[in-house]
């Protein structure tokens, strides 16, 4: 018999590949300009909830920029507002993690850090995350291509800063082979985890903050029929928690905001970190250009174009890109096409054939290293190749920021090319 556990798990990815359709309403003044808070800490905590089993250390494929990488995380804290997920706690506390070019020849004496903390990785582990068999893999024994607290580079001046949204129940790191070739062609990337919306959350004390207040919530949802005020609620969240991290840019660990330029703000997102770049973009003009990874831009667990969030109804006067899996683009989409229909700014709405919703993620670089069978890996992330999905993506994603906030435009997203034609236009 299946578990009530394991039902809820399955609910709260069938939530992300809905897109998670939900929107925002604009935050009151105060919280756009409280102060933040930001401890800068190792990532690796004191403690671990449990010793965790041995599986493979999975290998993340090198980024192509003439940049190397580091990355610094931290804590951020907003005490303008309690926890909406935990109402008695009198604060919303957040782990990100910034991602930045660093100096030529200053990488070697700093280790590269971890895929996750042990804390992150062990609960995740426990999920057998979207086909990934529990202990197939050692996520905290992955190592990333970027060194912890290698010196920025400096020489360019202030660069672009994107903001990097995973999909719902998933950790910041979900999208980690994209964020490090955004960083290596000279992007400043600020990735976030929404605290208790996905199983483990490392803080430097060593606590792990899981997922538990929103699956309960799914459950009340699920059983008064309240799911489209759910889904409004977890945007509503992940809006705020954004429009907090841009306040926080002038603030980053490790002096990195001395690197970062305001002026040139972008949000890229998977599922529901697509709709909070959307919806975000749309409510806080600071963020001049976005990209929704497959992301349903409503209300609703499965799209139907009813309940629209404001971004759909209304469009954006910005640069937006939406890529798509198989099937889904803006004629077959009902809130893409309004979203279409209403954008007054450049867009463009690119579909990568065979792919599935979780083929924008790290799954497509980690699941063919469980040692699943085929079978498993098309039920997961298509027909597509796996290789190619990740190049495509980091290609067009790439290009997009280029062109829109570093004035560098190589026209790939200018018509159909030949070294993508996994890649077709749909507008």
């Amino acid at each position: 018999m299946t578990s009530r556990a394991s039902l809820t798990r399955r609910s709260l990815v069938g939530l992300a590949a809905a897109g998670l359709a939900a929107t925002a309403l604009s935050l009151p003044a105060s919280a756009s300009t409280s102060a933040s808070e930001s401890t800068s800490a190792s990532g690796d905590g004191a403690t671990s909830p449990r010793a965790r089993s041995a599986g493979a250390a999975a290998r993340l494929p090198a980024p192509t920029g003439p940049y190397g990488i580091g990355v610094v995380p931290a804590r951020l804290v907003d005490r303008s507002r309690h926890d909406p997920w935990v109402p008695s706690q009198p604060y919303r506390e957040l782990m990100i993690s910034v991602w930045y070019p660093t100096a030529p020849g200053s990488g070697g004496s700093h280790p590269r850090a971890r895929y996750m903390t042990p804390g992150a990785a062990e609960r995740w582990d426990a999920t057998s995350p979207h086909g990934i068999p529990k202990g197939a893999l050692d996520f905290a024994a992955t190592r990333t291509h970027a060194r912890e607290g290698a010196p920025a580079d400096t020489r360019g001046g202030r660069r672009p800063v994107l903001v990097y949204a995973a999909g719902a129940g998933d950790p910041r790191t979900w999208g980690t082979a994209l964020v490090e070739e955004l960083a290596s062609r000279g992007h400043v990337v600020v990735t976030v985890d929404h605290t208790y919306e996905n199983p483990g959350v490392q803080f430097p004390d060593g606590s792990v903050k899981d997922d538990g207040p929103l699956r309960k919530a799914l459950e009340e949802a699920q059983r008064n029929g309240t799911m489209p005020e759910l889904l409004k609620k977890t945007l509503d969240v992940r809006v705020a928690d954004s429009k907090f991290v841009l306040d926080s840019l002038g603030s980053l660990p490790h002096d990195l905001s001395r690197i970062v330029d305001r002026r040139r703000v972008g949000m890229v997102g998977q599922s529901a970190g697509g709709i909070a770049a959307a919806e975000t973009m749309y409510e806080d003009r600071r963020v001049r250009a976005g990209v929704d990874l497959d992301g349903t831009l409503e209300f609703n667990p499965e799209p139907n174009g009813t309940n629209l969030m404001p971004v759909a109804k209304h469009g954006l006067d910005r640069p937006f890109l939406l890529m798509g899996r198989e099937g889904s683009d803006r004629r077959t989409e009902p809130s893409w096409r309004s979203f279409w229909s209403h954008s007054t700014g450049w867009k463009r709405n690119l579909t990568l054939r065979g792919s599935l919703h979780q083929t924008y993620t790290d799954l497509s670089t980690l699941l063919p290293q469980a040692g699943v069978d085929r079978k498993v890996i098309e039920e997961n992330i298509g027909t597509v190749d796996p290789a190619r999905a990740v190049a495509a993506q980091r290609a067009y994603v790439a290009s997009f920021f280029d062109r829109w906030l570093k004035g560098e435009d190589d026209g790939l997203l200018d018509a159909p090319s030949g070294r993508y034609p996994e890649v077709e236009f749909a507008g």
